[in-house]
């Protein structure tokens, strides 16, 4: 078969499958004929075609797509590291807020930023991917040390520096530890000038399908600009979603070595 007929071949049969719709899930041969633009007869077999492999079904009159079509997506998302799934997430929440967002991991005593989206404000400050902080003064820090069994914490913090970045770092591991049980109670994090001087940093993990906390996403603020009251009201909310977000496109990814 011609190349040039094999790729209308495929434009056809994709033509038909996004013909279908939230408004219109169920199509009558005319509709689906229609909203793709092909004529009844190609239409038709592209349906069958489609019906026969599994991705379409056929009920008297109407068609409608099968789950099986999700195989397509599925596919997408398992070939993407965590940094690609969280951006496009990471970038709407930026669209929303106009503030820079970001995705850390624990790495030893300090974070690691692995995604960044740089606030569309002049002037905005940008952390490059790699940066490194101390995770017991950021935001992201508090969430994943709030995030590991108490087993876990407890040799993190033997051996833990907590130095002082400003005059208020926590830097006693009574203190450190009360925060963190409150932020594993309320599920997000606020840092208040702990890492840079009128800088607050917001958190929320993100938890792979057992329930660990693998990641934090963040949204960074001016603190003279963002009351904390405010902050709560209107920031946590949309981080939480975020991360939800995040956390549902990571169950669509099978574990590494995973064969279907």
């Amino acid at each position: 078969m011609p190349e040039e007929q094999v790729l209308r071949s495929v434009e056809r049969t994709l033509a038909v499958l996004r013909a279908f719709s939230p408004e219109q899930p169920e199509m009558t041969l005319t509709e689906v004929a229609q909203a793709s633009g092909l004529d009844r007869a190609g239409a038709r077999r592209i349906l069958l075609s489609l019906v026969h492999l599994g991705y379409v079904r056929h009920d008297e009159r109407r068609f409608a797509l099968t789950p099986q079509v999700l195989e397509f997506g599925h596919a997408y998302l398992s070939s993407r590291s965590l940094p690609q799934i969280a951006e496009p997430h990471l970038r709407r929440l930026t669209r929303e807020l106009r503030e820079m967002t970001a995705l850390a991991v624990l790495d030893g005593d300090e974070i690691r930023y692995v995604a960044q989206v740089p606030s569309p404000k002049l002037l905005s400050v940008t952390i490059p991917v790699g940066t490194r902080f101390p995770a017991h003064a950021t935001s992201m820090g508090k969430v994943l040390l709030a995030g590991m069994s108490p087993e876990l914490l407890e040799a993190r913090l033997r051996s833990a520096e907590l130095k002082q970045l400003t005059p208020h770092t926590v830097t006693t591991r009574e203190r450190l530890l009360a925060d963190l049980a409150g932020i594993r109670e309320q599920g997000f994090a606020i840092s208040d000038n702990e890492l840079e001087e009128g800088l607050r940093g917001v958190a929320a993990p993100v938890r792979d399908s057992d329930g660990k906390v693998i990641a934090a996403v963040n949204v960074s603020l001016d603190a003279h600009r963002a009351p904390e009251g405010a902050v709560r009201r209107e920031i946590v909310p949309l981080l939480v979603t975020t991360a939800s977000r995040i956390e549902a496109d990571l169950r669509l990814k099978p574990p590494a070595g995973h064969q279907k």
